[in-house]
């Protein structure tokens, strides 16, 4: 059967000489594996540049009962990016999402309030001109409520990491170094949660270790994450 489904690639794998194989976050069937023939073939020139990460597509899917990997009968651009591709910090905000959304989603069922978010986000922060510089901070934390462990609270996000026991320093006693270190962070969620200005976050630095902090809190409550490769690429644009 043919499903119709608008779709954001996670990711893809060479296949064979000329293909590939896509995951795909769907609309109507939640996370999927697609063999795409033909798109690395030289002509026509530039299809594969369709399933770079977080690309907005619209596809004419097979579906199988029994699951697993299934073919792509068409597929297209649903909606160009104009800035992501070629903005350099924007991209690497992109490269680093891409790689948490492909640990974090596992569902094969179609989540069309997730699907919204995700796709409603990508377009805003690709026509955003300015002012995106905490926009995977805040995707992260809005995210995390759409996989089921949200929170409203700066000091709970910090006190979760610190008792687990995975303080970005040596110490994570109840009382100890680390523990504080983290606390000073709890208002700076709290205002990507709740503020409505302009951020307070000082500099990119502080943005860093705000974002190592929330990746440990991921770590907590999605099992597969692990470490995320891309952090390094983007932590090298925050600095700058």
């Amino acid at each position: 059967m043919l499903v119709k489904t608008r779709g954001i690639v996670l990711s893809f794998l060479k296949y064979r000489e000329t293909s590939i194989i896509a995951r795909v976050y769907t609309e109507q069937l939640g996370l999927q594996s697609y063999v795409v023939n033909g798109v690395r073939k030289s002509k026509p020139p530039g299809r594969i540049a369709l399933f770079q990460p977080l690309t907005l597509l619209e596809l004419v899917a097979y579906t199988s009962a029994r699951g697993g990997l299934t073919r792509l009968a068409e597929f297209r651009c649903a909606e160009p990016f104009q800035t992501l591709p070629y903005d350099v910090a924007k991209s690497s905000v992109v490269l680093f999402l891409s790689e948490v959304l492909g640990r974090a989603l596992h569902e094969e069922e179609a989540d069309a309030p997730l699907f919204a978010f995700l796709h409603d986000h990508l377009l805003a922060f690709d026509r955003a001109a300015a002012g995106s510089e905490n926009f995977a901070l805040r995707f992260l934390l809005e995210l995390a409520t759409y996989l089921g462990f949200g929170t409203d609270s700066g000091a709970e996000l910090t006190d979760q990491v610190a008792m687990a026991g995975h303080a970005p320093t040596c110490r994570t006693g109840p009382t100890g170094p680390a523990v504080l270190h983290l606390r000073e962070f709890a208002g700076y969620f709290d205002d990507l949660l709740h503020g409505q200005g302009p951020s307070t976050i000082p500099n990119g630095r502080v943005r860093r270790e705000l974002l190592n902090v929330l990746l440990r809190y991921y770590q907590l409550h999605v099992e597969q994450l692990g470490e995320i490769k891309s952090l390094d690429i983007l932590s090298q644009v925050l600095a700058e």
